[in-house]
């Protein structure tokens, strides 16, 4: 391997990967994109002459079985996330895959058998934004005093029956595609496990996923999660850190617009109608490429990865607990 590249290969023609990872790579620090695969020899070659790619292949095998090829993205379907992953580790590559990383905690715990040479990480790119990375730091300074409410909101609009998002066979609905995010801010910023979790989910009638799904996480010590997601409202996101001092509020925490500056707000409640909120503006930051250079400083032994499938294992048991939660009608005890 380049001692100071990252040679990358990317998975399908998928459009978060055509459209927001592969350019984070092309402009980050560490890593290099040198081959696309499909399962569509020809599709493949059209989006690596689009994207300056050298290889395309039109089969998932060849990309693995090529020596240039260091590390895998992995932006399939949730159902193939860990079949294909574990193929590709098989085949000697390290994996970032996309949040999701599987359909449940049992799926996810595959990848534990795995060997441990190989880096395997979910993507989640909000980890390596600096609008979450500053938002921490300002909880951990104390500034907004005890930390004890986080309340979260992301939601869009999609009642297409094809796409991949409304198919529950696929891993599809609010939670797994959007929630997983939501869930995630109150790990990262209480730097705890949630113990328990109840949730209400209200699913599409044809579907079969979960269109509208709310939770409570309980992290002790008076510490709790709320947090709304549907793939049927207006589009919208928003994430509140709420102190006994100050709130925090980022405006636009999850998929925060690529090489654009972001804001943090700051208020301490001594006017009504937010006229004491106080504005950070953020250097423009492309979250994809930063996880690409999270990621491959750690492929390169620059830096360890704080996260990997061990992290992954616990997302997706949170997940189960919310669905579990829904379906009880009750609280759920997250083990």
């Amino acid at each position: 391997m380049d001692s100071k590249k990252v040679r990358w290969g990317i998975i399908s023609t998928a459009k978060i990967g055509r459209e927001k990872v592969i350019p984070g790579i092309q402009v980050s620090q560490t890593g290099i994109v040198t081959a696309i695969a499909s399962r569509d020899a020809e599709r493949a070659g059209a989006a690596a002459k689009d994207l300056g790619i050298e290889k395309a292949y039109g089969s998932y095998e060849e990309l693995f079985g090529d020596p240039d090829i260091d590390a895998i993205y992995n932006p399939l379907p949730n159902h193939m996330h860990v079949p294909v992953t574990v193929q590709a580790v098989e085949a000697g590559k390290h994996v970032l895959c996309e949040k999701p990383i599987a359909l449940s905690a049992e799926d996810a715990a595959t990848l534990l058998e795995l060997p441990k040479d190989r880096l395997v990480a979910e993507g989640f790119m909000v980890r390596a934004h600096p609008q979450w990375i500053r938002a921490r730091e300002i909880v951990r300074s104390g500034e907004l005093g005890d930390l004890h409410a986080i309340q979260g909101f992301f939601s869009f609009f999609n009642n297409d029956p094809d796409n991949i998002r409304n198919r529950a066979d696929m891993g599809g609905g609010a939670l797994m595609d959007i929630g997983c995010y939501t869930m995630l801010a109150g790990r990262y910023f209480f730097e705890a496990e949630p113990e328990r979790v109840v949730s209400l989910i209200d699913r599409d009638p044809d579907f079969g996923t979960d269109r509208f799904t709310s939770a409570i996480m309980d992290f002790g010590a008076g510490r709790q999660l709320t947090f709304t997601v549907s793939t049927q409202l207006t589009a919208h996101q928003r994430l509140q850190l709420v102190g006994t001092r100050k709130r925090l509020e980022i405006p636009i925490p999850f998929n925060a617009p690529q090489g654009e500056t972001s804001e943090l707000r700051m208020d301490d409640g001594s006017a009504l109608g937010d006229a004491s909120m106080t504005t950070e503006t953020i250097a423009p930051c492309d979250q994809y490429a930063e996880l690409a250079d999270v990621f491959g400083r750690a492929v390169l032994g620059e830096k360890v990865m704080t996260y990997g499938v061990e992290d992954a294992l616990q997302n997706m048991k949170i997940i189960d607990a919310i669905f579990a939660s829904a379906e009880k009608g009750g609280w759920v005890d997250i083990v």
